[in-house]
């Protein structure tokens, strides 16, 4: 094996290590504004895989940028509905009196549209 190759598998693994620790200690309430910091870095790399494939250097060269491409764009899109998900988990809910209101209100307005026609 190469020196070159053995030192990224070790960046490689100290990196995977590192990132590891710090998501494991971020706090449920801090998630979603990092989720949104790291939809931002995703769309940017969106835009630098549209201008790989773009480019016209060779015909490899623009199936990777179309991976590439294929790959950022589910990595925004999961990200945005991971967050949206996330951000549905804090809203207030009704109690459960108004609920239960509202659904005999809606039922009797039907009722009563329905005795009428």
């Amino acid at each position: 094996m190469s020196t070159e190759l053995i030192f990224g598998l070790y960046i490689f693994s100290l990196a995977t290590f590192v990132g590891y620790q710090v998501i494991s200690r971020v706090p449920a309430l801090l998630h979603t504004p990092l989720m949104s910091g790291t939809n931002a870095i995703s769309g940017i790399s969106l835009v630098g895989s549209l201008v790989a494939a773009g480019s016209q250097h060779s015909t490899f060269a623009s199936v990777l940028g179309c991976i590439a491409v294929a790959a950022a764009t589910i990595n925004v899109v999961g990200g945005f509905m991971i967050t949206d998900r996330m951000l549905r988990m804090f809203k207030k809910r009704e109690p459960e009196k108004a609920r239960a209101s509202t659904s005999a209100a809606a039922e009797r307005s039907a009722s009563t549209k329905s005795g009428s026609a």
